[in-house]
């Protein structure tokens, strides 16, 4: 008997969040993520963005004002890099001046100096550059929603980490409602507001990560991230989970570590330094607060599942 790809969802994503998608192959994500912009259309139910149903849109007016990034960038082989990203301004009729501005723009935007990467093709780009070309495709027309289909998932390890930190940089820059399907729990945890878990078409738990991590909805949730091993809640968890407000005994020559590290490699930091804390600092520098191994304790325990 067959099932639905996609069955029963119900659920509301609020203006500028980033929302991940996660789930085994199979679970139905990236089914999802192509019914919000038409490349499949619902069997039933109703589909709105920015309160507006999709199905009183044209598909191609509606995928105009989405953008959408796939996990192969998806550039045209033929095209230049400039060209490449002003696919959509040129569908719009932009006048040649806007669009060559927003061509910079957006390269400077996703780090790739215009100057040395307009004149360029695809094939003389690496994969991970490649990837920011097609990103900023998806940005050109300022869309209010971004859909992502595991964009990093054949990037290298170090590449890949590099791309994430690049894309929370830009969404907070910009502040687009954002969809991202992953199968990877770890990218999940560290790039998202909150999290979708999926299985066989349906959703499981919707809740912020710590939510996700701590109080896993069912056992399958908890395999999926692996709730149960200590270490790996620890690595999936950040920092700024654990951290207390800066107090009167705050040492401020003592150990530091990034916000957007993890509660393991703050408890590694903790055991090597033998220091009582460590100073915890947000990406523009800012001393935002401290952590300790009892705090590490309190907040790392999970919830058991019912």
């Amino acid at each position: 008997m067959s099932r639905p790809a996609v069955n029963d969802v119900s659920l509301r994503v609020e203006p500028g969040q980033f929302v991940v998608l996660l789930g085994p192959s199979g679970c139905g994500k990236t089914t999802l993520l192509k019914l919000v912009n038409r490349l499949y259309e619902p069997t039933s139910g109703t589909i709105s963005i920015d309160g507006r149903p999709t199905d009183t849109v044209s598909a191609p007016e509606l995928r105009r004002r989405i953008g959408y990034v796939v996990q192969q960038s998806g550039l045209f082989p033929h095209m230049r890099i400039e060209d490449n990203v002003a696919v959509v301004p040129k569908l719009l009729k932009w006048d040649k001046r806007r669009t060559s501005e927003r061509i910079d723009q957006l390269l400077e935007l996703v780090g790739l100096p215009p100057r040395a990467y307009r004149r360029r093709y695809p094939v003389q780009l690496s994969g991970g550059e490649q990837q920011r070309v097609g990103l900023a495709r998806a940005l050109a027309v300022s869309p209010t929603t971004l859909l992502m289909d595991e964009p990093f998932g054949a990037l290298d390890a170090i590449t890949r980490n590099r791309l994430q930190r690049e894309l929370k940089r830009i969404h907070g820059q910009l502040g687009q409602t954002i969809l991202f399907v992953t199968h990877d729990v770890e990218e999940a945890v560290r790039l998202a507001d909150r999290i979708i878990v999926m299985r066989d078409g349906e959703v499981v738990q919707y809740g912020d990560p710590e939510e996700i991590v701590l109080r896993p909805a069912d056992q399958f949730v908890s395999d999926l991230l692996g709730s149960e091993d200590v270490l790996r809640r620890l690595s999936l968890m950040p920092v700024t989970s654990a951290m207390r407000p800066l107090g009167n005994g705050f040492d401020r020559d003592g150990p530091s570590i990034a916000s957007t590290e993890s509660l393991r490699e703050a408890l590694s930091q903790l055991l090597e330094s033998r220091a009582p804390a460590l100073t915890v600092v947000d990406p523009n520098g800012k001393v935002c607060g401290t952590v300790d191994l009892s705090t590490i304790r309190e907040h790392s325990v999970p919830e058991p599942s019912t």
